[in-house]
């Protein structure tokens, strides 16, 4: 397997418009693996609300019965922050070529990641479509029509917005831990 698109995030929690992104990847062609890989703290963020290794569990769930996907433990493994160009320098040791998928809203803030003209140089970029933000014809876009954010979420605990099987057990703890 030559090429990868790396799917990170905090997944906090896990839901309906993360499934449609990994099945809207699994429509393109010339990727060989998608690897799914849920940070221990996104350097953008002062803290989470469910545990790294619990976020991990839930995405093995959801995600086990997809073929070629993989969820990665890298970045929970290191027990930090770890910024993205030092996950596409662990991955580049593997694989030739390496799409990183972000949500579109991370754009405006793109140019802020650690080292981003390295990682400009490192990866291709492709953006989930969100929110009806415009995306430059420079990037790969995937059109993905779910409308849902897990701060959002985590304040509705809507189940319809979670993966069918993890939907119970994740909004027990998000209700349990009144995380908002």
């Amino acid at each position: 397997m030559e090429t990868v698109a790396l799917y990170g995030g905090s997944f906090d929690p896990p839901h309906i418009g993360h499934e449609a992104v990994v099945k809207s990847l699994k429509k393109l062609d010339f990727i060989d693996e998608i690897i799914i890989m849920p940070t221990y703290l996104n350097p953008f963020k002062r803290s989470f609300f469910a545990p790294p290794e619990l976020r991990l569990k839930w995405l093995k769930n959801i995600f086990s019965s997809y073929e070629n996907v993989t969820i990665s433990s890298y970045e929970v493994d290191k027990q930090r922050e770890v910024p993205t160009v030092e996950t596409i320098k662990y991955l580049k040791k593997r694989y030739a070529n390496i799409y990183l998928v972000i949500g579109a809203d991370n754009l405006q803030s793109l140019h802020k990641w650690q080292d981003y003209e390295e990682l400009k140089r490192l990866v291709h970029f492709i953006i989930a479509k969100r929110d009806n933000i415009r995306v430059s014809d420079d990037f790969i876009k995937l059109n993905v029509n779910e409308t849902i954010s897990s701060s959002e979420l985590r304040a509705t605990i809507d189940t319809t917005k979670l993966p069918e099987a993890v939907a119970q057990e994740i909004a027990q703890y998000y209700k349990e831990h009144n995380a908002k």
